[in-house]
């Protein structure tokens, strides 16, 4: 009788996960995946999705079509709820409620994050947060019911507020969703209103830093704030968002706790991420302490401290001050898969990861982006074509970077967004993040 072969569960397809998927797919073990979708998501585009540029399609590729070549992989869609670190199992929920058991012989943990309140969970009821897919879709109808109302009530200064849109979050994502807002309303939906002026509506850009993208170098801070000015999007430094209603959003400002309200109808929040709560259930189950972030401690090799066959990659990982950013998901996804086919072939060493920042970059509006890469740096015109190339080689299959391609094209030729169906009901409907009811 021939020996099994090692199995490995795979929690996640994210970036950290389809790149140890496709690390191990000549290597001699059986491995599962676990996801709670059916599609593996390209996350850097959701604002695009959400703002009707682009559709859901485009962004999303299904995990069982991307793998349909890889003969030693199963693929589950579920959510692991429990491990049992001494049977080295991991218990999954399924659609049904039913559960069952995954045993492993490795496991590689790439949940990824979810939207942080820090401590102000029910601000997510008017505030959604863009994770995943139906975060982006939740969006895109309250940006969309938004402008309806506007045109259909009287009252002015109900009007306006349903025409004032609130961005909690100076970073990439939080930038980039209100100079999309903008794009929006200035251009796709010139000339489409008869009793308001799409073009009105008031874009608030609320951080609590003092330059947005702190992340990247002072001069590519200032040109991205130079081009949200043109926009006309309203950036406020030094505040804190304290308080979020159906109608308003309140900001409290650092250097002398000033407080002012702003009647806003749509608030959307970019501040934060946090470990999803597996990663406390794993942490319990292992062991070890999680950062304040809720992130999960890593040795050189990204395996847990005193459980070798149990990695943790991407966004979930606490591995010297890196960034959850989608090229560490995954070169360090990659790494986990090295480490394990290396590890079955024999070598008794393990080697140790070693990140490679590639750069970073952030649209800030057509024609104009940022980019980053150690002292290389550009912004304006070279800047987006830079991030345009950089984003359609990492997308997720042929046919996506071909049509992502094509509706790029026809949004510059023709400045409509097509994606921006809703349907009449409830637009403030629940968020629904891993592991959040």
């Amino acid at each position: 009788m021939a020996p099994s072969r090692p199995r490995v569960v795979v929690i996640g397809a994210g970036f950290a996960g389809m790149h140890c998927l496709r690390r191990l797919k000549k290597a001699p073990v059986d491995i599962t995946v676990v996801d709670r979708s059916t599609s593996h998501l390209f996350q850097p585009l959701l604002y695009q999705c959400a703002t009707g540029l682009l559709s859901e399609g485009a962004i999303s590729s299904p995990i069982r079509h991307l793998t349909r070549r890889q003969r030693n992989l199963d693929v589950v869609l579920g959510e692991a709820s429990a491990i049992d670190a001494e049977a080295r199992e991991v218990t999954v929920d399924r659609l049904d409620r039913s559960k069952f058991r995954v045993p492993y012989d490795y496991l590689v943990v790439g949940a990824g994050m979810r939207t942080a309140y820090r401590g102000n969970d029910a601000f997510a009821l008017h505030a959604p947060g863009m994770k995943s897919l139906d975060d982006a879709l939740t969006i895109r109808r309250k940006i969309m019911a938004a402008f309806e109302m506007a045109e259909t009530v009287t009252d002015p200064a109900e009007q306006r507020s349903w025409l004032t849109f609130a961005v909690a979050g100076g970073g990439p994502t939080g930038v980039e969703l209100a100079g999309q807002i903008r794009e929006l309303a200035t251009l796709a939906l010139e000339r489409e209103y008869d009793a308001i002026d799409p073009a009105a509506a008031r874009v608030l850009l609320l951080h609590g830093g003092d330059r947005v993208l702190p992340s990247f170098e002072p001069r590519l801070s200032a040109s991205a704030q130079r081009t949200l000015d043109k926009l006309g999007v309203e950036t406020h430094l030094g505040v804190h968002v304290t308080d979020v209603g159906e109608d308003f959003v309140e900001t409290t400002r650092k250097s002398d706790k000033h407080k002012e309200i702003y009647p806003a109808r749509t608030t959307l929040w970019t501040t934060g991420v946090e470990a999803v709560p597996f990663a406390t259930t794993l942490a319990s189950a292992l062991g070890v302490e999680q950062d304040r972030s809720g992130r999960i401690p890593v040795e050189a090799d990204l395996s847990v401290p005193g459980h070798p066959e149990v990695f943790v990659c991407g966004d979930m990982m606490a591995f010297q001050d890196l960034a959850g950013v989608a090229e560490v998901a995954m070169q360090s996804g990659r790494h986990a898969g090295t480490v394990i086919a290396e590890t079955v072939a024999g070598q008794p060493e393990r080697t140790p990861f070693k990140y490679r920042d590639l750069g970073t970059a952030a649209y800030i509006a057509r024609r104009k982006a940022i980019v980053q890469s150690g002292r290389f740096q550009l912004s304006g015109f070279p800047g987006w074509v830079a991030w345009g190339v950089i984003h359609i080689a990492f997308l997720a299959g042929i046919r996506n970077r071909m049509g992502t391609m094509m509706t790029w094209g026809a949004t510059l030729l023709t400045d409509t967004r097509r994606e921006r169906a809703i349907i009449y009901g409830d637009t403030e409907t629940a968020r629904k993040p891993y592991g959040r009811r």
